[in-house]
This record gives structure tokens, C-alpha cells and sequence, in this order.
């Protein structure tokens, strides 16, 4: 999907040639999922409040979603709002949700014309009513899209996702219909929330921080990490390239062995390319 467009800011021709050299570096993750951190710290550094730099993310999380779109990334879920985050103060609380409704009313109908489907994961039923309803318009409008799919982690939690699976998967061993001996791997994947989702290929960090912070704890098995110093408001696609030419530039073994790919000479011109 070259034409995407959420920034409404026509695509330069260097960003065009940086993305065909990406594509034809190696293979794009089919999912990327990004920790999206730093918004406090980012906004502390510049004498702001917090809210600030929440504000501020929302040109970054438009920004990555148009290029994920346009690289012909298939799924993008975006670590918005976890459980832990409830502890915050109301003040910053308050205002989250307040940047959540706006960003939502006012990306809906961009986000259908760019043929993106938007979904939410977590305990969205803690969110205050106008949040909800919000959300579930934007659901609804974008659900036959096709082109890129947009997952917003909302008051989620990874250990909140298993217990839930494996409650669902208890009640049907206690009703009868399911036999203990045909729980496997797939049976709880199919019981998460992410069910209609493939596991991350990729999972970003912004901030430097090296923790999962209770993020899709089951579905990152395999996941490649990339971890940068980059404050999240601050992060833009140039810096999402670097982080999937990392992606490609790994083995991903599952445990076997295959033989090296990509040459040292490629990875030097498109590390040339990004920084010139």
C-alpha cells in the first residue's frame, strides 16, 4: 500500500527509495508491535507536563502507522495503555483519555479511507463510557479494511491475557468438552485475545529501557527485540527502519540452523542511506 497517507504530507522521493531498498533488503516483518515509552521523560526534558508528551506521541504513532502501511506491514499493535498504568495519577489519567477520544474522533475516518482496520486488546470496559463508545465506532467503520491491521493494547496486560485464556479453557474441561490431554500450544493461542492475530515478529522499545513490561508475554516467544534510546514523541519512521534492518539482518533459527544471508555490503549502503 504505497499510497497510504495519515500525515497528510506528501511522501518524499528519499523515503520512497529509503523504503524499496528496505523491501528489497530482506523480508518485512509481517507484525510489528511496539512498547511505546518515554512520552514522561521526553516532555520532562523540555519543562512540560507528562501530558505533554502524550500529546506529542500521537504524531509519532500516525507517523509509523502510514509507514508500516506503506512498507507493507500487515499488523502493528501498539502498546497504548497497560494495567500498571491505571496507578498513574488521575490528573495524567484523565488526560490520556482525553488524548484517546480526541486522537480517535479525529483519525476515523482517515484511517477508513487508507483501508485500515483499527481493533483493541485488554480490559477496554475500564475505560470511562465516551472512551468505549468512541472506540467501538472507530471498530466499526474500519472492520472490512484490509490493508493494514491496527491493534491498540488498551489497560492490557500479558498476564492478565493467559489468565483469561486459561479460564476459558478450565470451563470447558469443567463442562465436559474439552479433554486436559488436547491442551497444547495452539489451544491457549486460540483462547488470548490476539487469537486473530499472528505472533510478533518484531517487538520495539522506545526509551531504553530493557524490560517486556507485561506485553504479550505468550505471543513474543520467537519475537526479535529491538531496543532504542529514542524517546517514543521523538521516534519517527526513519528510526522504525533501522529497527526492521536489524530485523532482517538476524537469523531467525527457532532453535535450527540456516545458513547467513543479507552481505555486509547491503547493510553498510542502507546504513549509509538512513544516516546521509
Amino acid at each position: 500500500m504505497d499510497s497510504a497517507s495519515l500525515t497528510n504530507t506528501e511522501q518524499s522521493q528519499h523515503d520512497k527509495d529509503l523504503q524499496a531498498k528496505l523491501q528489497k533488503a530482506g523480508e518485512v516483518p509481517r507484525h510489528v508491535a511496539i512498547i511505546m515509552d518515554g512520552n514522561g521523560r521526553w516532555a520532562k526534558r523540555k519543562g512540560n507536563m507528562r501530558a505533554k508528551g502524550h500529546q506529542a506521541g500521537v504524531d509519532s504513532v500516525r507517523d509509523v502507522t502510514e509507514a508500516c502501511a506503506q512498507l507493507g506491514v500487515q499488523y502493528l499493535t501498539l502498546y497504548t495503555f497497560s494495567t500498571e498504568n491505571w496507578d498513574r495519577p488521575k490528573t495524567e489519567i484523565h488526560a490520556l483519555m482525553q488524548i484517546l477520544v480526541r486522537s480517535l474522533r479525529k483519525e476515523a475516518e482517515n484511517l477508513d479511507r487508507n483501508n485500515i482496520r483499527l481493533t483493541a486488546i485488554g480490559q477496554t470496559n475500564r475505560f470511562p463510557k465516551n472512551c468505549q463508545n468512541k472506540l467501538n465506532e472507530v471498530i466499526e467503520l474500519t472492520k472490512d479494511n484490509d490493508a493494514l491491521f491496527l491493534c491498540l493494547a488498551l489497560s492490557y496486560s500479558g498476564r492478565w491475557d493467559i489468565t483469561e485464556a486459561v479460564k476459558k479453557i478450565a470451563r470447558q474441561v469443567k463442562t465436559g468438552t474439552l479433554n486436559p490431554e488436547e491442551i497444547d500450544d495452539d489451544l491457549i493461542s486460540r483462547h488470548l485475545s490476539t487469537a486473530q492475530i499472528p505472533d510478533p515478529d518484531l517487538i520495539i522499545r522506545t526509551s531504553g529501557e530493557y524490560r517486556i513490561s507485561n506485553f504479550l508475554l505468550w505471543q513474543l516467544a520467537y519475537s526479535e527485540l529491538y531496543i532504542t534510546e529514542t524517546y517514543w514523541p521523538d521516534f519517527r519512521r526513519e528510526e522504525l527502519y533501522k529497527a526492521i534492518f536489524s530485523y532482517q539482518n538476524r537469523d531467525r533459527r527457532y532453535g535450527s540452523i540456516k545458513p547467513e544471508s543479507n552481505s555486509k555490503s547491503s547493510r553498510n549502503s542502507f546504513t549509509n542511506d538512513l544516516i546521509s
